[in-house]
């Protein structure tokens, strides 16, 4: 039986201001990508986020990214790998210590946005924020994108390492995901989404809107917590690869 991690980026509010139903979205997903006070949230909304993944049972990890609330961390902001990754160590730290007051564990990083993006294309920026990773915790996993320099980071330190796809993005045939605001960067039907997934987890093979279906791997499968109609398509995609056979499992457990 094939086995999938579903996960989403959760805690992006900050003060009184709110993005998404991370309520409903962690009775669907397996893995919570926690805001920690880069590109979005604040203690309070991790520390309610928190609460909210303790109840539910779900995975936590850290998901740091640029100190840009206005770009919400989807601009890139100049700065060297080196304080990259003590940018993205502080924010980590920040969550675990929020998470120890409310009891659960942190067990891997994600990172965010345009900080993905870049540390997915550039080794020295993955480099920077995998040491970061594993002078924290040698034991906190890094969740990379498929097939990207962050990946190939992270095995060749000997960090522990899932790997994940987007249900909701499109890729190029480079293995990097379409940049938003181009044709075919977001994938809204969430029927379409889920089909694509099911054609993907029996292939291994994920369509690109610049050539031929490119071969990947993954654990996880990322839904934006953010996105218009999210917990719709989490919902629909944790039903339809599950009529298929496809056990919704934390990839902690696999």
């Amino acid at each position: 039986m094939t086995c999938i991690d579903l996960n989403s980026d959760l805690g992006e509010g900050f003060g009184p201001w709110s993005m998404g139903d991370d309520a409903t979205m962690l009775s669907i997903v397996t893995s919570a990508n926690v805001a920690c006070g880069g590109h979005a949230s604040d203690p309070e909304t991790m520390f309610q986020t928190l609460e909210l993944a303790r109840d539910n049972g779900v995975n936590v990890g850290a998901h740091p990214g640029f100190n840009d609330r206005e770009g919400f961390g989807r601009r890139v902001i100049p700065m060297s790998p080196a304080e990259i990754g003590r940018m993205c160590a502080g924010q980590i730290g920040a969550l675990i210590g929020i998470a120890a007051q409310v009891g659960v564990p942190v067990t891997y990083v994600k990172p965010h946005g345009a900080l993905g993006n870049l540390a997915a294309r550039d080794r020295g920026v993955a480099d920077a924020i995998v040491a970061a990773v594993q002078n924290i915790d040698p034991k906190l996993a890094i969740l990379a994108i498929s097939g990207t320099q962050t990946e190939q980071s992270a095995r060749a330190a000997g960090a522990p390492v899932f790997s994940e796809v987007f249900a909701d993005r499109g890729y190029l045939s480079s293995g990097q995901l379409v940049p938003r605001g181009q044709d075919g960067a977001m994938i809204h039907d969430a029927a379409e989404a889920a089909l694509r997934l099911i054609s993907f987890l029996d292939s291994g093979l994920m369509p690109v809107v610049d050539g031929e279906p490119i071969k990947l791997a993954a654990q996880s499968i990322c839904v934006h917590g953010d996105s218009i109609g999210a917990v719709e398509m989490a919902r629909e995609i944790r039903e339809r690869l599950t009529a298929h056979g496809v056990q919704i499992s934390s990839f902690s457990n696999l």
